[in-house]
């Protein structure tokens, strides 16, 4: 008995050595590193990049190698690439566990952003959907640069004329994210009730639209700064949650689409139908087990409830995105700019962004006012 406690407890050390190894190492936050010396023979582009861990002042604009197309990618000139949330929590690297993909200590990836709007500047040989010239907007990694590359298969589309540069730069993510989580994952059809609880961000403003074309009778929740412009976006009726609590209301929500992730599962389920379906794609701030705890619970509730509860991140299908700048062509769905930043001022764009007051979406401007299409 004795030597099987010894072994027991011995066990448990080394468990519990290990466990705080894992968390020391998760946690760490490596000095930035120099700019890395371009390869030799590649043309040099501007580029915005964070070669560690930390707040917006680790972002920096860098010489970088600019890309070179695949035979089956596009080189696009980005006049316009927006940020959403998941560029912050990859910047900080939060919470920790992303680390385990994204790299230890400091980003195995220094660049930033996906959103991007531009121009076609060079195909690949087998491309035959785009040619140089082409307006285009999608998600590519690294796409706050002077130049991006795409599949031409993946995130890209081209742009609708009636779009500026900057409202096409700020699609990709936040609409795909709100079609994507009422039609694929919520089910939507015609004449459902829907709720929208952070009704007034980058994912909210798209919601409220694609929850009208897709005919749902549209709930938002926002702040009273906010309702007079969710409203202006078609929604059927408004919360202010400053004045009123959506989860103590009698409605039933057929589809919940979870923004913000300030609420609890139990005060969501509670408004949603029986059959209902909530989806998650907001999430609390937090190191380390705070951001998952929506998605914990969702997949622990799940096998004992009627209801639909999940949690997803956005693809980046060439139909989506088709549909998108169909929808924005037809004038069913508007970008919502809150603010515009000029390249140079990239860091200030993000820490803005975290501070999590943005109305619709936060933009970066890589080209000049010539450029730019409006």
């Amino acid at each position: 008995m004795k030597l099987r406690n010894r072994i027991l407890s011995i066990f448990a050390i080394v468990i519990g050595l290990a466990f705080v190894s894992l968390c020391v190492a998760l946690s760490y936050n490596s000095p930035c590193g120099a700019a890395a010396a371009l390869p030799a023979g590649s043309e040099p582009m501007r580029g915005l990049v964070a070669r560690c861990y930390g707040a917006p002042d680790v972002l920096a604009l860098e010489q970088v190698a600019k890309p070179i197309p695949a035979d089956d990618q596009l080189l696009v000139k980005v006049h316009a690439a927006a940020l959403n949330p998941v560029d912050w929590h990859t910047m900080r690297g939060s919470p920790y566990i992303m680390r385990l993909s994204s790299g230890l200590g400091s980003p195995k990836d220094a660049r930033v952003g996906v959103d991007f709007a531009g121009t076609v500047e060079a195909v690949g040989k087998n491309v035959t959907r785009f040619k140089p010239g082409d307006e285009v907007f999608g998600g590519a990694d690294g796409a706050v640069a002077e130049y991006v590359v795409v599949r031409e298969t993946r995130g890209v589309a081209l742009k609708p004329a009636n779009v500026t540069f900057e409202q096409a730069g700020s699609v990709a993510v936040a609409a795909l994210t709100a079609l994507q989580g009422l039609r694929d994952h919520g089910g939507i059809k015609p004449g459902q009730k829907v709720l929208i609880n952070g009704a007034s961000g980058g994912v909210g403003t798209f919601a409220v639209q694609v929850g009208k074309y897709f005919g749902a009778e549209v709930t938002g929740v926002c702040s009273t700064r906010n309702v007079e412009l969710v409203r202006s976006l078609g929604a059927d009726h408004v919360v202010d949650y400053t004045q009123e609590d959506f989860a103590a209301s009698s409605e039933r929500y057929d589809i919940i689409l979870d923004n913000v992730g300030n609420r609890s599962l139990s005060d969501l389920r509670g408004v949603l139908q029986p059959k209902g379906a909530l989806i998650i794609v907001g999430a609390a701030k937090g190191d380390w087990i705070a951001p998952l705890m929506g998605a914990i619970k969702a997949i622990v509730v799940q096998p004992f409830v009627d209801q639909k509860v999940g949690f997803f991140i956005a693809r980046l299908p060439q139909d989506d995105m088709k549909l998108l700048g169909e929808l924005m062509q037809s004038g069913k769905v508007t970008p919502v700019i809150d603010r515009s930043y000029p390249f140079d001022e990239a860091a200030k764009a993000m820490e803005y962004l975290e501070a999590g007051r943005a109305r619709g979406k936060v933009v970066v401007r890589l080209a000049s006012t010539g450029d730019v299409h409006e």
